[in-house]
């Protein structure tokens, strides 16, 4: 047999063909069997009515309709596309739904990341940095809005490193994928950061004569991209999201996912930043672009947790081509096309993976769902209730006007750090002043607050109900100073 007849018989099994599927249906196997992890953070509950409003209303808010303490405030929902995909499935299937589409896209990210890391890297290398990767983002997998669009946000960045990679004019074709990004989630201006890096890089590679030619080309790629990502119903303004977000400055380090990483504990995090910078000092010698890429990104994940994920996502793709060049790329077989029947026999599995998935019996994490607080102690016909942050999305999904929730952006800074620095009694004067300010009515939090105690003391409140999940008091109906 010739080495050709071999070669055409091993390729549709190669690596390129069956590694992008073996990751993606191994991670979406491992998400649906975790089902109720990915449902662990409130916010699912509120993405979930906020589509429902907008089926229902045909429109989308501009002002806060949710809760009652920022209540008509200007506000908008820059993840409205999401909302609407999750609330659809919710109706069609309920949480399995919810978690399956969240894993799919979970999955799929990673099965892209596969694919595109073996145009340049081994299957053995890929597939250690691919499970670097999974270990960065497994805290943040979770059902909501940002996991949607990570599919759109690997194939946007992989068009781009194309480009440096083999110094090829701007791929068009991919700007299509700004619309999708910028209507999924709030993070729309990281794909138009991400142009600079390729643009710089095509700079550095000409002569300075050149210079204004290479302008010249992406100028106009990059002006339709800023074009492509206002192509929302709010136009420009889901751009400065982020920059609204990171307005409330300290404030956020009360959100868990805000906080910078801790190293008073070995984590996952901690061992792949030791390894990677041992990996590093092994003679491989970076672009200064991709080392600057590398480093921003870096510190947008020692900043904040939740940033991880771009961390893990985004620098194996730009580390590809020059660790291919160091340790060697892939082979002839690696790298050969696909088989439409290995497509076929996947997709079918996913579509029972899928099946059995939708036949369980999946819910959110009882921790933030104080179902039974809100119906013992009624409290939906109670009046004003100050609740605890973990329990506001759940309260939307219910229906309660909240006093706080996962909406960092309408709150602003000064109100979640006013407002938990009086459940830890860091300031007692001002929880007093705020149950009277906001002519509190009941008080719905969680077991361990401090705040719980003082209530307890206090002759004007009763404790009218309590479990492992949630602790209410009530205002006694005495008249009010």
């Amino acid at each position: 047999m010739t080495d050709q007849a071999v070669y055409s018989a091993v390729q549709p099994f190669s690596a390129r063909a069956v590694l992008p599927w073996a990751v993606g249906l191994s991670l979406y196997t491992v998400l649906l069997a975790l089902g109720p992890r990915l449902l662990g953070d409130p916010d699912s509950y509120s993405h979930i009515e906020l589509g429902r409003w907008i089926i229902a209303h045909g429109t989308l808010p501009t002002s806060d309709l949710f809760s009652f303490s920022k209540h008509g405030a200007p506000w908008i929902t820059f993840e409205w596309l999401s909302e609407v995909i999750y609330a659809a499935v919710y109706a069609l299937a309920g949480w399995p739904a919810v978690v399956a589409i969240a894993a799919a896209a979970i999955a799929l990210a990673f099965g892209l990341l596969t694919f595109f890391l073996l145009r340049e890297l081994s299957p053995a290398l890929t597939v250690l940095m691919v499970i670097a990767a999974i270990v960065l983002l497994a805290p943040h997998m979770l059902a909501r809005p940002h996991v949607l669009v990570l599919p759109v946000m690997v194939i946007w960045a992989a068009a781009l490193v194309r480009c440096m990679d083999r110094s090829s004019p701007p791929p068009y074709w991919a700007l299509p994928l700004l619309v999708l990004w910028a209507n999924l989630h709030g993070s729309g201006v990281l794909a138009l950061g991400l142009i600079g890096p390729a643009v710089l890089e095509a700079l550095l590679r000409e002569k300075r004569s050149e210079w204004l030619h290479v302008l010249l080309r992406w100028l106009p790629f990059t002006a339709l991209a800023v074009v492509a990502s206002c192509l929302t119903p709010h136009g420009p303004e889901p751009l400065l999201m982020p920059l609204t977000t990171l307005a409330a400055g300290p404030a956020l380090a009360w959100i868990s996912e805000w906080r910078p990483q801790d190293f008073s504990y070995s984590g996952g995090f901690e061992l792949l930043l030791l390894a990677g910078i041992f990996a590093l000092s092994r003679g491989v010698t970076l672009p200064v672009v991709r080392v600057l890429v590398v480093i921003g990104l870096l510190h947008f994940a020692l900043a904040q947790i939740r940033n991880a994920d771009l961390l893990g996502m985004l620098a194996p793709l730009y580390l590809a081509a020059p660790l291919g060049r160091t340790f060697g790329g892939p082979t002839g077989i690696d790298a050969a096309g696909r088989s439409r029947g290995l497509n076929l026999v996947a997709l079918g599995v996913l579509v029972a993976m899928s099946g059995a998935a939708l036949a369980r019996d999946i819910r959110p994490a009882p921790a933030i769902t104080p179902q039974a607080a809100i119906a013992q102690a009624d409290l939906a016909g109670t009046g004003r209730v100050l609740n605890d942050y973990a329990f506001g999305g759940y309260l939307i999904f219910a229906g309660i006007p909240t006093f706080i929730d996962g909406r960092s952006e309408l709150y602003g800074g000064p109100f979640i750090d006013r407002y938990n620095r009086a459940l830890a009694l860091i300031d007692l004067g001002d929880f007093l002043r705020l149950l009277d300010e906001y002519n509190i009515d009941a008080t719905l939090l969680a077991p361990q607050t401090p705040a719980i105690a003082m209530l307890d003391r206090l002759p004007q409140w009763q404790r009218v109900y309590s479990d492992d999940v949630a602790v209410v008091h009530k205002r006694r109906d005495t008249p009010r100073q």
